[in-house]
């Protein structure tokens, strides 16, 4: 569909090379477990490629890959993918990421993802069941996974944003996220989108947003950012978002 994009490697290899330049002195143990998750799997590019980029590093790591994704011919190709990497395909899962999380009891060392832009959640062309999933999830608070509050229906990339720092580890949890403008500039002040953005500033989880190029993406040319969240920011960053201008470096 429109919204679904396919992620060039290079950014992915960027994702990764950006997620391991700080607060990552651990993943460098001998047989260290690394978890990684993408909620909108695709065909495993990202879990793929981190996977490769992290081996690099430390060829002892065990790093163990979980995704969902909702399309069964992307997700056919993701098991296959997981299959030759020698994962466990059972953490790979066909399910939409706004209806469910399916591995509740576990949180992610790393989280990458490129979740759809502009695909709408609730309303007449949302997906069936989704809206009343998500609406649900939400009277649980901060329990859940929107509790932070629900962006308008036309758009659901800042759902999964809440959804990723839900998945983050507590205590060194990092996230890289592929974003089109909308999560940073739509709504109003008093908008779903504004209570969002003000639960991930007052909770300090937000490291960077840098710009990037366009015409990156094969099929669009939009604008995209990168959001590079942690919940384990080194001190001298704590209370400050860095905004990287990366739009001209190509």
């Amino acid at each position: 569909e429109a919204g679904d994009h396919y992620t060039p490697r290079e950014v992915i290899r960027l994702l990764s090379s950006i997620l391991l330049a700080e607060g990552c002195d651990d993943i460098f143990d001998d047989s260290k477990e690394i978890t990684i998750l993408d909620q909108a799997a695709g065909t495993g590019g990202m879990l793929s490629t981190s996977w490769n980029f992290i081996h690099r590093y430390n060829s002892t790591a065990n790093v163990r890959l979980f995704g969902q994704e909702i399309n069964p011919e992307s997700y056919a190709m993701c098991v296959a993918e997981m299959l030759i990497k020698g994962q466990n395909a059972d953490n790979i899962r066909l399910q939409d990421t706004m209806k469910a999380d399916c591995f509740p009891d576990r949180q992610m060392r790393f989280v990458l993802e490129n979740p759809p832009f502009g695909t709408p959640w609730g309303g007449k062309d949302a997906a069936e069941g989704v809206e009343d999933a998500i609406k649900k999830e939400n009277l649980k608070g901060e329990r859940g996974r929107f509790g932070a509050g629900l962006p308008s229906s036309g758009d659901m990339q800042l759902l999964f944003i809440q959804s990723a720092v839900k998945k983050m580890d507590d205590a060194v949890g990092r996230a890289a996220i592929i974003e089109n403008g909308s999560p940073l500039f739509s709504g109003g002040t008093s908008s779903g989108e504004s209570q969002i953005r003000r639960y991930l500033l007052e909770h300090d989880l937000i490291e960077a947003i840098i710009a990037l190029p366009v015409d990156l993406f094969y099929n669009t040319g939009i604008a995209t950012y990168i959001w590079v969240l942690s919940k384990n920011k080194r001190p001298e960053r704590k209370g400050y978002i860095q905004l990287i201008d990366a739009s001209s470096i190509f």
